[in-house]
C-alpha cells in the first residue's frame, strides 16, 4: 500500500466545491477520482487539506490517497493532466508516509482574496476576482484587520446556522496590499478556517473600507460573536487557497 500526496490547482468556477456530493454540478474531488479510477483501475478516496466551497479556486491545494498501484509518480501526474479538464492541473505527486493525512497534518493554510477596486469592470479577468466599484480606504483595511491576529473565537465570522461547536481559530498573518493600481489582495494565514470565515471577514472589511461601518468595528464585531453584526459574505470567485504548510 502506498500513500500519495498530490499538489494541484484549479479554477472553481464550474464546480460545486471540492467535496463529492449529490448535485447536478461536478465537484473537484469526484472529477479527479473518476480519472484516477480510469488510470489505476481501482477506487480511491481523495482527501483534501480543506473543502473549498463552490466557485472557490486553489493555487496549491494538497490532497492524498492510498493505492496498491505501482505506477510511478511522474507517469501518474502526466496521465492525470492528460485526462483531466483544463481547469484542473496536477503540479506534483509525491510518496508520503502511510500516516500522512493532508487535512490533519496541515499546520496552516493561506487564502487570498482579490478585489478589483476601480470604477469599471475587467474584460480580461473576472472569474478569479471580485469587482467592487466603490473606493476602499486601504490603510483603514489594514488597521482594522490587525484586530483579528492571534487566537480568537471567530463565531461572528462563521456561516449563519453553522453546527460547528469549536469556533476558536488562530490567525497567524494578514497581509493587505494594492497592486497594479487597482487590485487589492488580502492574504490570511491561519491554523484553520470556519465555513465562509474568510469571505465573511472580507465582506466586513469592505463595509469598513467603504465607510459603512465606523473605524473600530472589527474588534467590536469579533468580541460580539454575533454573525448578524458582521458584513455580508463576499462572493466566492475572489477567493483562492494559496498554500498549505506542513
Amino acid at each position: 500500500m502506498r500513500n500519495l500526496k498530490i499538489t494541484l490547482e484549479y479554477d472553481g468556477k464550474n464546480y460545486a466545491g471540492w467535496q463529492a456530493q449529490k448535485t447536478k454540478f461536478p465537484t473537484i474531488q469526484e472529477t479527479i477520482e473518476k480519472v484516477l479510477y480510469k488510470i489505476l483501475q481501482e477506487k480511491v478516496r481523495l482527501i483534501a487539506s480543506g473543502r473549498t466551497d463552490a466557485g472557490v479556486h486553489a493555487a496549491a491545494q494538497v490532497a492524498n490517497f492510498q493505492t496498491n498501484s505501482a505506477i510511478g509518480t511522474d507517469k501518474l501526474r502526466r496521465a492525470l493532466n492528460g485526462l483531466l479538464p483544463e481547469d484542473i492541473a496536477i503540479a506534483r505527486i509525491e510518496e508520503a508516509p502511510l500516516d500522512f493525512h493532508s487535512r490533519f497534518c496541515a499546520k496552516s493554510k493561506t487564502y487570498r482574496y482579490v478585489i478589483l477596486n476601480r470604477p469599471y469592470r475587467s474584460a480580461l479577468s473576472k472569474s478569479q476576482i471580485y469587482f467592487y466599484a466603490y473606493p476602499l480606504e486601504l490603510k483603514l483595511l489594514g488597521s482594522e484587520a490587525k484586530a483579528l491576529l492571534g487566537r480568537h473565537d471567530f463565531k461572528a465570522f462563521s456561516a449563519s446556522g453553522s453546527a460547528v461547536k469549536n469556533t476558536t481559530r488562530r490567525i497567524k498573518k494578514i497581509v493587505i496590499k494594492k497592486t497594479f493600481g487597482a487590485l487589492i489582495t488580502i492574504d490570511i494565514e491561519a491554523d484553520g478556517f470556519l465555513y465562509n470565515m474568510v469571505r465573511n471577514i472580507v465582506g466586513t472589511l469592505i463595509e469598513i473600507g467603504r465607510g459603512k461601518f465606523p473605524a473600530g468595528s472589527m474588534i467590536r464585531i469579533l468580541r460580539s460573536k454575533n454573525r448578524k453584526l458582521a458584513g455580508p459574505t463576499a462572493p466566492a470567485r475572489g477567493l483562492t487557497l494559496l498554500k498549505v504548510k506542513y
